[in-house]
């Protein structure tokens, strides 16, 4: 039997982390897609495709014409829409499939957390006097706070918002994690920010700012994640790898 062939949605800290192991093994030849959202990824140890496939129709398309053996969605949370679809083209093509998602942060004794379902939920959730926001969400979804102009926006994204907020008083920081949490405290209080809007993306990149808020006495807006797809879910590498070896038979 030849090598198995997996295809890796990719996009996050334990997709690349699966990608360096699964590119040492020689029972497997391993690709990994992204959605080309971020302007300039950093190289990863497999053969990379970049764009979207064209809905599950376009999915299924792909993975009989590559001989995929098993698909891993290793997505952000938030990446609802790709999920759905990995998962209806597992159901249609018969493929095995599993998501890799890093579990979701938990409110801790302190916290001033205010859920919400969606970014919509969170727009509405500023629908108050003007305070001085901290908005971490990423940059597509982040225009939609155009809505509640009254307040003064720091905006942080990995790449620029585009096009910028349509509010009076904004200011932009370009940066990727891992953030310091004593960085990020004094990020919150010399801007003298009132309220924190996350989504909970779970993780250890980015928590530095909710335990920051959390020290600071500072209210967080917190968009939670939907429901999974469906699929199959793990929530570190190494479980990753041991399903692998579960659902491939030996090579």
């Amino acid at each position: 039997m030849g090598k198995h062939r997996i295809l890796i949605l990719g996009g996050t800290t334990e997709a690349r982390r699966l990608a360096e192991r699964l590119a040492q093994r020689v029972d497997i030849e391993a690709t990994i897609s992204l959605a080309g959202r971020t302007v300039d990824p950093k190289p990863l140890p497999l053969p990379t495709r970049v764009g979207g496939f064209g809905g599950a129709d376009g999915l299924v398309d792909y993975l009989a014409n590559e001989k995929i053996d098993l698909l891993i969605d290793a997505t952000h949370p938030f990446a609802n829409r790709i999920s759905a679809n990995a998962a209806a083209a597992s159901e249609r093509s018969g493929l095995p499939v599993f998501a890799l998602c890093r579990p979701g942060w938990e409110r801790r004794e302190g916290d001033q957390w205010m859920s919400v379902a969606d970014v919509a939920g969170a727009v509405k959730a500023l629908d108050g006097v003007a305070r001085r926001v901290f908005l971490a969400i990423g940059r597509q979804e982040a225009g939609q706070f155009s809505a509640v102009p009254q307040h003064a926006y720091l905006v942080r994204s990995v790449d620029p918002v585009v096009p910028p907020l349509e509010v009076p008083d904004c200011r932009y920081i370009l940066a990727s994690g891992p953030f310091d949490e004593g960085d990020e405290t004094r990020l919150l209080h010399e801007n003298n920010i009132d309220v924190v809007v996350s989504k909970n993306s779970g993780g250890a990149a980015t928590y530095a700012k909710i335990a920051a808020a959390r020290a600071l006495g500072i209210e967080v807006v917190m968009i939670e994640r939907q429901k999974p797809a469906g699929l199959k879910t793990v929530g570190t590498v190494e479980a990753a790898l041991e399903l692998i070896d579960q659902m491939l038979p030996p090579a």
